[in-house]
């Protein structure tokens, strides 16, 4: 349990604690109003509570593991990388086609395999 849920707790704990002292204090003084009034706010709050246990009843939250999230970055990087490849392997393939014109043309003279 969080720091944060047990702070809830106890304050969700300390409002139920007021109004039922506050329903048997009015009921005590022969104050129906202000009885009334401690009493909505309890069942306010209960209603509140039964809310939020059937909330969280629902479909139950998974998180996605650690292992799970680095696979997919790796695979994402697998599919980067691979789209880089790809786009260079096209670079070169231009550029060895432009070389081979320019050299049909007689533009530039062809390039000796050792340089």
């Amino acid at each position: 349990m969080t720091r944060r849920s047990k702070l809830w707790g106890w304050a969700a704990g300390i409002y139920a604690f007021i109004n039922v002292a506050g329903l048997a204090y009015a009921a005590a003084e022969g104050e129906e109003m202000h009885a009334m009034l401690h009493l909505f706010l309890l069942l306010f709050g209960l209603a509140g509570f039964i809310g939020w246990w059937i909330a969280r009843r629902g479909v139950p939250r998974q998180e996605p593991s650690t292992t799970q999230i680095e696979a997919a970055r790796v695979e994402y990087l697998q599919q980067s990388v691979d789209a880089m490849a790809l786009e260079l392997e096209r670079l070169g393939e231009a550029q060895r086609f432009n070389d081979k014109l320019r050299v049909q043309k007689g533009e530039v003279p062809p390039l000796k395999k050792d340089q």
